[in-house]
């Protein structure tokens, strides 16, 4: 059993059941109105705030570096997904996969163009560079015609639903799990830990550190494709410095290295302001006091380096029920004896 448990093959079919699982939980939830219109539609943002999450995270926490322009990808990426599905006739099933699949594209795109100079500079400097080329994808956006201009981009098709946002995140979450428990993840981490030591191994630092940022800016454009078929009108004012501040708070919080804590941070982090909304003018108050009384008890995030592994977790209680029969087994022995 313990074998089994242990087994790729068996750890793949008990996640891939989990996903099947949960996702019928939560349609089940809808359809008998538990959940009700308001509570179902939330879960769009939550979905894509993990997704953001997530993507930034492999930069910030994996790679160890510091980028401040996530929304400028986010931006790209909606905007190239968002064009596409206007100038396209084709039917939702087919057209919103091939937009956000284009709009992860070309995000990946700026950011293999813009990793490739940023990546050299480190620390606070990155930061900056970063947050230098988000403010100015988001002018350039401001300043053409095709894009809506100032006025934005409207009568997109609202075509992101639960199912389509359910189907994103688990492919993110995958491809980025995958990734770190690879060969190219160990490198990635290596860097993080010391990149002077990782160069002097014979790693090629700067081809990961441009992989981590192009695939970290690929999947913010996605999360871009789906936040603009969520709300079917694109405006550059949303793409700011501080969108991609909130993003880095959802990291941060969550803890970085930690996919789990990605993940817990984003579910929190979008009920939360919803859920103080009864608390009218002093929400946002309540709300800054918990994030900073989080940061000042629990510096590594909510959950640290933790990650979450359902294999781990059944394999561990296994264990747990096996100690508990042994020592019965042994107390019962030594009573006969």
């Amino acid at each position: 059993m313990q074998t089994l448990l242990k087994s790729t093959p068996f750890r793949y079919a008990l996640n891939a059941s989990a996903i099947i699982g949960l996702y019928a939980v939560i349609m089940l939830l809808i359809k008998t109105g538990i959940l009700n219109r308001y509570q179902a539609l939330m879960l769009i943002p939550i979905g894509f705030n993990i997704i953001l999450a997530a993507s930034l995270n492999l930069t910030a926490g994996f790679l160890g570096q510091l980028p401040l322009g996530h929304a400028g990808f986010m931006s790209v990426g909606g905007y190239a997904a968002a064009l596409f599905s206007m100038s396209a006739a084709l039917p939702t099933n087919v057209e919103l996969p091939l937009a956000l699949a284009i709009g992860g594209v070309v995000a990946a795109a700026f950011g293999l163009v813009i990793g490739l100079p940023a990546l050299r500079l480190k620390g606070d400097y990155l930061a900056i560079i970063t947050l230098g080329f988000g403010e100015i994808i988001r002018v350039i956006i401001l300043n053409l015609k095709f894009t809506g201009g100032a006025y934005g981009l409207k009568g997109i098709g609202r075509q992101t639903t639960v199912t389509w946002v359910y189907i994103c995140v688990v492919i993110t979450l995958f491809i980025i799990s995958t990734l770190m428990r690879s060969r190219h993840g160990r490198a990635i981490l290596s860097i993080r830990e010391d990149e002077i030591a990782a160069e002097a191994s014979g790693i090629p630092t700067t081809y990961y550190k441009v992989l981590a940022f192009t695939v970290s800016a690929g999947f913010a454009g996605v999360a871009g494709g789906l936040y603009a078929h969520y709300l079917s009108i694109m405006d550059p004012s949303s793409f700011g410095f501080m969108r991609s501040a909130e993003i880095l708070v959802i990291v941060v919080l969550g803890g970085l290295g930690s996919i789990f804590g990605s993940v817990v941070s984003a579910i929190a982090l979008t009920i939360l302001p919803e859920a103080l909304r009864g608390f009218a003018d002093y929400r946002m108050v309540i709300y800054s006091v918990l994030l900073v009384g989080v940061m000042i008890f629990k510096p590594s995030g909510l959950c640290g380096r933790y990650e979450f592994s359902l294999g781990d977790s059944i394999d561990g209680l296994c264990s747990r029920i096996r100690g508990i029969f042994s020592r019965k087994g042994g107390v019962s022995d030594g009573g006969d004896s």
